[in-house]
């Protein structure tokens, strides 16, 4: 049963990496100024930190439940750190590790809230939504938040993303993104946390009875899940020049569609960590290369959720295929 899950899988990430493509080529032919390497700089950017989110949110919609709280959680965690950072003198380092603990803890929070005290997953981590969020805002007292700026003192964190060789930008932040989506893959395919996770998504009450501690696996999939927003707060600091409170609303659905996009099951019990980087790519193609060919927000926001309905059909489909 779980080599033809695998199997499954696999055949939906290729699936969906040739939509990439088809997209790619899509935009290319309908307009030139997506061609640029200025283009694929903007696509890289918009995806580091959605990806970072996907591969941590993952874990919970493979056990059967969703974060919510991942989108304000990265603006909370952005801007506590960054006003340390910037108000307070403290070292960019430091400032960093702020915003990790932060995104544990409330990861954390939500684990307890899920796994303990056995809240829906819905309701807990939107509840812990509205918190970050006015949490955010506390942090940095209503203000926008700048982390240090290219060329001024503890600054060195932009270049972990981005850094400028001969006079050209280069997506360095890829090839760290890539390194730990291929660290989480293996760790929801090989380990004891990955396996119980997907164990308790495909049926909670059979993995009780078989021993698994179940209340500790489904608090991990959510300090996971807190400690990659956490990432991605850094990602976007760093990409973007100032966080403002009250926004990151909307953030945790693209991740999700991405998630979902990519094979991570709706229902929970199957997905893998390669699937949501290639459906993370998905969306941000649609959301860099719709302006480029004369379509606005509006019709952006459309498109994806039409992207999003048809996984989520798929998914369905498959499901029901499995059963008989």
């Amino acid at each position: 049963m779980e080599i033809k899950k695998s199997k499954k899988i696999f055949k939906q990430e290729v699936i969906v990496f040739l939509v990439v493509i088809a997209l790619l080529l899509f935009f290319c032919l309908m307009s030139p100024d997506f061609r640029k390497y200025t283009t694929i700089l903007t696509i890289m950017d918009y995806s580091y930190y959605i990806v970072l989110m996907s591969i941590g949110v993952t874990f919970p919609l493979i056990t059967g439940g969703v974060d919510l709280s991942i989108g304000t959680g990265l603006i909370c965690y952005s801007l506590a750190g960054g006003y340390l950072v910037v108000h307070a003198g403290w070292p960019t380092g430091l400032g960093m590790l702020v915003s990790i603990l932060f995104g544990v803890a409330i990861g954390t929070l939500n684990g307890v809230l899920i796994g303990v005290m056995d809240l829906p997953p819905f309701l807990a981590t939107l509840c812990t939504c509205m918190i970050t969020r006015g949490l955010g805002s506390i942090c940095a007292k209503n203000f926008g938040v700048s982390w240090p700026t290219a060329g001024t003192p503890g600054s060195w964190f932009r270049s972990i993303f981005k850094i400028t060789v001969n006079g050209t930008k280069l997506p360095l932040g890829f090839v760290w993104v890539l390194m730990l989506v291929l660290i989480m893959n293996f760790v929801l395919k090989h380990t004891k946390m990955g396996r119980y996770t997907i164990a308790i998504g495909s049926n909670k009450e059979a993995a009780i009875l078989s021993g698994i501690n179940v209340k500790f696996y489904h608090i991990m999939a959510y300090v996971i899940s807190g400690f990659f927003a956490a990432l991605a707060s850094i990602a976007y600091s760093a990409v973007f020049a100032t966080v403002q409170p009250g926004t990151g609303a909307g953030f945790e659905l693209e991740a999700i569609g991405g998630a979902i996009v990519g094979g991570v099951s709706a229902t929970g019990g199957a997905g893998s960590i390669v699937g949501s980087l290639i459906g993370v790519f998905v969306i941000c193609l649609l959301k860099t290369g719709l302006p480029f060919i004369g379509l606005q927000a509006n019709w952006q926001q459309i498109v994806t959720g039409l992207v999003l309905i048809g996984a989520v059909m798929v998914d369905i489909i498959k499901r029901k295929r499995e059963k008989k």
